[in-house]
Formats: structure tokens, C-alpha cells, sequence
């Protein structure tokens, strides 16, 4: 492991994708290759390896390097808000900011607020959603992605966790196939990349779909249209809450009047925000006309 942590820091690979730090990454190719748990009993950390397993290892970290693969493709599974799911090229990784939501209930965002039916639009491979389901029993969730391939990667961690009762997960290109299905949350983690911070990221990124990732010249496309539909399926006293990421700048340029919470993390703040169903409907005029300048 500090001999994988050295090598994946020599060759400067982008850390970041499933874990923080080159020696959890390495860790996590190690125990993978020698096909170990990720809580490995204190004792298995004095045994000594065979040939065979230090070449396995070798390989694993050596592709990582050379391929620019993402850990998670190459393990094929990653932790979401305290669950593994599977992980491969049909999604991008699990890594949303908003696991840390989840896990404290969405708390204080939420309140006192009743909720029993949720969404998860863009679910990719159904992160979001399925933590939704597990950590919240009581609310019957749908999932909502354009991408086919990505449902097929979320209907697989669905049947994991033994979640096909709870969730519902659909193709749609945003709201579109809905028709008039309210919720009391909606969750987005859209794309939100520019074209051109794309077109300079690091060869990890060339390994998960593009189509979770870019949207338009200034990230924001894809969040005008969740902002600009949203109010049909929200709920009188619904919550709304949306990734940007780093999109945040423009976005609070283009709607600096409405009036979007931006949440703080264990780790600040990471480019998400709430935003009431009442202050959406009062800032909507202008979000249908950005969307009309757009031709979105």
C-alpha cells in the first residue's frame, strides 16, 4: 500500500474520483486485487504475499497509471453514503457532496416538513437515489436519467440493496416523461462541466460519460431547465435541492434574485443549493426567459 500510494503520487493521477488521498487509493487496489474486503481484519496486515499477489497488485496500480482509469471502474464498485454500489463506465463515479445530506436526513433543510415521495433527476448509476431508499424507509423514490445505459447500472445497485419496491427508475430526459407526478423533494446532481473546463480535464474524466458531465458554455443549461419545470412537480411546500459545483459563480450571475441557499459541508461549501418551492414559483419569470434566450 505505501509503495501504490508512491507510485500513484510520482505519476501525479488525479485522486478524487472514490477516495481523497493516493494511500486510500492504493489501499483500495490493493485489497481488490488481492481479493479482500475493504474492513480488513487487523492481523491480515502482518501476512507476507506471494509472487503472484505483488504482480497482481503491480499490474492494477500500473494500469491505473497508464490508463488513467478511474480506482472505481477498476475495483468496479465504490461507497456512497455508507453503501457500496457498483461502479463502471455506464456512470460516473459516486461522489456528490450531497451523500453528507443524506446521511443527516437532509437536516435542517427538510424541517418538520412531511415527505413521502422523492426524486433523484439524473441518477446516473442511482447513487443518489438509492441512498434516499435506504437511509429513509418510509419514502417511495424515483429515479430519473436520459442515459439507458446508466438505468441499467442503477436497476443493478436497485437490486443490491433489494430496493425494486421503493424504487421507481425511469428514462427521461429531465421532467419530460413525467406527466403530473408531485414531490415534496426533488434532488438534482446535473451536469453542470463548461465546455471549455472539460475540454482540460484530466484523463480520468475521459472515462465516464460526457453526458453527465458538460452542460453548454457556462455549466448552468441543465440547471435553468430543472429550475424552468421544476414548479409542476413540486410539491405547494416542496424542497428543491442541485448540485452546480463550480457552475455556482454563474449561475448566482444569472439569477442573483432568487433566492437559493447555498449549503455548508463538514468541508464548506461544495456548489449546492435549496431552494424552497415558493421562492422558485416568485423567481420563475426570469428563469423562463434565460431558458427562452438559450433556446433550451
Amino acid at each position: 500500500m505505501r509503495w501504490g500510494a508512491g507510485r500513484l503520487r510520482a505519476s501525479r493521477v488525479l485522486i478524487g474520483h472514490s477516495e481523497d488521498n493516493a494511500l486510500d487509493e492504493a489501499r483500495s487496489l490493493v485489497l481488490h486485487a488481492l481479493h479482500l474486503p475493504a474492513r480488513l481484519p487487523a492481523p491480515f496486515a502482518q501476512a507476507r504475499l506471494l509472487d503472484v499477489e505483488i504482480a497482481a497488485i503491480c499490474a492494477l496500480i500500473e494500469r491505473r497509471i497508464a490508463e488513467r482509469v478511474p480506482a472505481a471502474y477498476l475495483i468496479g464498485s465504490a461507497e456512497f453514503a455508507g453503501l457500496r454500489l457498483r461502479s463502471d463506465a455506464r456512470a460516473l463515479v459516486p461522489r456528490s457532496p450531497i451523500a453528507e445530506l443524506i446521511e443527516n436526513g437532509f437536516q435542517p433543510w427538510l424541517g418538520r416538513r412531511t415527505v413521502t415521495r422523492v426524486l433523484d433527476l439524473c441518477c446516473g448509476g442511482g447513487s443518489i437515489a438509492i441512498g434516499m431508499a435506504v437511509h429513509r424507509p418510509d419514502w417511495q423514490v424515483d429515479g430519473l436519467d436520459l442515459s439507458a445505459d446508466a438505468l441499467s447500472l442503477a436497476a443493478e445497485n436497485r437490486a443490491l440493496h433489494r430496493l425494486e419496491s421503493r424504487l421507481r427508475l425511469i428514462q427521461s430526459d429531465l421532467f419530460s416523461a413525467l406527466k403530473d407526478e408531485v414531490y415534496e423533494l426533488i434532488v438534482s446532481n446535473p451536469p453542470y462541466i463548461t465546455d471549455a473546463e472539460y475540454a482540460a480535464m484530466p484523463g480520468e474524466y475521459r472515462h465516464e460519460p460526457k453526458l453527465g458531465l458538460t452542460s453548454g458554455a457556462d455549466g448552468c443549461d441543465a440547471t435553468l431547465r430543472i429550475l424552468r419545470d421544476a414548479p409542476r412537480h413540486l410539491a405547494e411546500q416542496g424542497l428543491l435541492i442541485v448540485e452546480v459545483g463550480e457552475a455556482e459563480r454563474a449561475l448566482k450571475r444569472l439569477l442573483p434574485d432568487l433566492a437559493m441557499d447555498w449549503i455548508e459541508f463538514s468541508v464548506g461549501q461544495m456548489g449546492v443549493f435549496a431552494l424552497e418551492a415558493r421562492d422558485l414559483r416568485e423567481g420563475h419569470a426570469r428563469v423562463v426567459q434565460l431558458c427562452a434566450e438559450r433556446a433550451l
